[in-house]
Formats: C-alpha cells, structure tokens, sequence
C-alpha cells in the first residue's frame, strides 16, 4: 500500500492507495464518527456498497443515498434530494459524509459536504480511474447548464482512500475517461512520464503494478501543485490542461453524451495545436493522436457548431471580461495561461474538428 500526506495552507489530508482497503475504511479516518451517510450511484451501490457499509461498527448510524449513476446526477435537483437526505437522517456537523464512487459523485457528495450546516467531513472513496484526479485536491462542484462545474467551492477531504481493485470491474470507457487524466499529469509533469504512459499502448490490458505506478504518479503530480496553489490563483490552473475545450465539449454536445476524460483527450489535442500556433513550437501531437485512436477515444463531432463551442469556452472558470484564456504548452511540462482571440480560436477549431475526421 501506498500513503502519503497533502499540505496546504489551510488544510492536511492523508491519500491511501492499495487493493482491498474498502474492506478496512474506518481504520483510515482521522477520528470516529457517531453517524454516517455514504453516497454512491447505481453502478457502484452493486459492486460495492456493502463491503463500505460493513466495515463500519454496528454501533454507528450508517446511511446510504443512490444517485443514477452519470454526469446529469451532478444537478441542482440532485443535490438538493441529497441536502434532504442529511437533514431527515439527522446528520449534524460531527457527522461523516463517505464520497464512494468516480468523480460525479465526489464532486456532488464533496459539495453537499461543504455546504450541508455551512460544512461538515466527507472522505473520498474513488472507484474509478478518472478520480485519482477529482478526489485529490479538494475542488467539489455540481453542473449548470451552461458550464461544468460553475456551482462549487474548495472543500477538502478528510482523507482519500482508493482500494485499486474497484478498478478491475471499469467498463472500457471508464478507463479511456479516466487515463485521459493520466496522460495529462504526464505532459503538464515530465516528458518521461508522458512517454511511459503512451509506451504501453493498449491502456485495457495493463498490468495491476504498471496501473499502480501511473496511478501513484499522477496523484503526486497534482498533489504537488495543489500543495502550492490550493485555491487556483496560479499554477493549479495548469491542471486545467485540456479542459477549457473539455468542458466545452461536454456542454454542447450534452452532459453524458461523452465522458469527461474523452472530451479532455480531445481538448488536450486542441490545447497542443493553439499552442504550437502561439508560441511556434513542435509538440507531441501526433503521437498522442495515434495513441488515443488506438484505444478508440471518439474523434468525430458530426453537426457540431463551432461558434457555439466559442461561446461556451468564454463561461470557462479562467475566463476574463468575455475573453478566453487557455492553459497552453510550451513544451512538456512548461505550461503558461494565455488570452487567445477568439477570431484565431474559430479558425484554429474549424481545421481541427474537420482533421480529427479526415486523419
């Protein structure tokens, strides 16, 4: 098993990453609590609902609330049934809310954390390999229709606890979503990690050691910025690598039409094109092109409209006064935030959504 401690400024958690470890939840938390609610969605509650509920004592108040699984759980009506749940279970502020699935549902069951009595615990149980991501470093959120993410706050866990052997029931679209991620740390980090990733090929038939290693590699990479920048007013933002067209994506083309890690894939490509424009440099790009249509990412948008897609990136959260800023490369693991115009950024999307379908 693997442990290690975040530091912040205002706040310290610990991160455990191991195989079976659900099994043993209450040995992991920092202190005991009287009640708790853990939250999943319909997906997980089959897998592994009960090994969560079981490791707690008979003589704790153990509650659970089942959200459908998918992006549209992260909703307003959502997180309001489950702000209902706390309040007719009578969770109090030294209660425990337990985050136990992908990154929906840490995003919602962290938010109703942090405003549930103005903010009570939560720990992050993650089950799938896009929440080594979403479970380390405290953003939580639900959706707009506008935009992803636009409702939220920075909350952070009492502790992450990843059992890796949820990993091994993923359907492959859960796994590209989630290596999506992966690849990311790699070129927001270091040109070898990029390369090792993408060394392996096939990304559903790795082994549970070279899962391991990328997973470990990758929660350190955002561990160490988070450590630096929790509230994003510089280098977190790096982390956003992908995400401006991401987010996008998503939003236009309607929340679970695809899923959050393959709209980053092709935001990623988009990212490293607008930047071998601005700063006039050769990137990887092609290399991670091949690599994602080996493992089947989507790359074809039919009747997308391009001016709409603008527009949403103006919602994104690092936008100024209307105007878009992305999260660029310089080359591997030199990242800078950058105004784009948005006249560049329709021609550059123009070519690009029509080479994703003639490459």
């Amino acid at each position: 098993m693997n442990s290690f401690t975040i530091e912040t400024n205002t706040n310290q958690y610990d991160v455990h990453i191991g195989e079976k470890i659900r099994h043993e939840l209450p040995s992991f938390l920092p202190k005991e609590y009287r009640t708790i609610m853990i939250v999943t969605d319909s997906s997980v509650a089959d897998l592994y609902l009960e090994d969560v509920r079981e490791a707690f004592a008979a003589e704790q108040r153990v509650f659970t609330s089942i959200v459908p699984a998918g992006e549209a759980s992260k909703s307003k009506e959502v997180y309001f049934d489950l702000i209902t749940d706390c309040v007719q279970r009578q969770l109090d502020r030294h209660s425990l809310i337990v985050a136990l699935g992908g990154g929906v549902v840490g995003d919602l069951a962290g938010f109703v954390a942090a405003t549930y009595m103005r903010g009570i615990d939560y720990v992050q149980v993650p089950t799938t390999i896009l929440a080594h991501d979403s479970s380390v470093g405290g953003k939580v959120a639900i959706n707009h229709p506008e935009g992803k993410n636009l409702i939220g706050s920075f909350y952070p866990p009492q502790a992450v606890i990843y059992d890796v052997e949820t990993l091994y029931t993923l359907p492959e679209q859960e796994i590209r979503s989630g290596y999506a991620e992966v690849v990311k740390h790699g070129l927001i980090s270091d040109i070898d990690y990029f390369e090792s990733v993408l060394a392996h090929g096939g990304i559903h038939k790795l082994s549970s050691s070279i899962l391991m290693e990328h997973l470990v590699k990758g929660i350190k990479v955002k561990a160490k910025i988070v450590e630096k920048d929790e509230k994003e007013n510089g280098i977190r933002q790096y982390l956003n690598f992908g995400h401006t067209l991401g987010h996008a994506l998503e939003a236009e083309l309607g929340y679970g039409r695809i899923t959050h890690g393959e709209a980053v894939a092709v935001g990623m490509l988009f990212a490293m094109k607008v930047s071998e424009l601005v700063y006039g440099v050769s990137l990887p790009i092609n290399k991670l092109y091949d690599w994602l249509k080996k493992n089947n990412y989507p790359m074809e948008f039919s009747g997308l409209d391009i001016v709409k897609l603008i527009e949403r990136m103006k919602i994104d959260k690092k936008s100024r006064n209307q105007r878009i800023q992305m999260v660029l490369l310089k080359k591997i693991g030199q990242l800078d935030v950058q105004e784009v115009d948005d006249e560049l950024l329709l021609k550059i999307a123009s070519d690009f959504f029509r080479e994703l379908v003639t490459n």
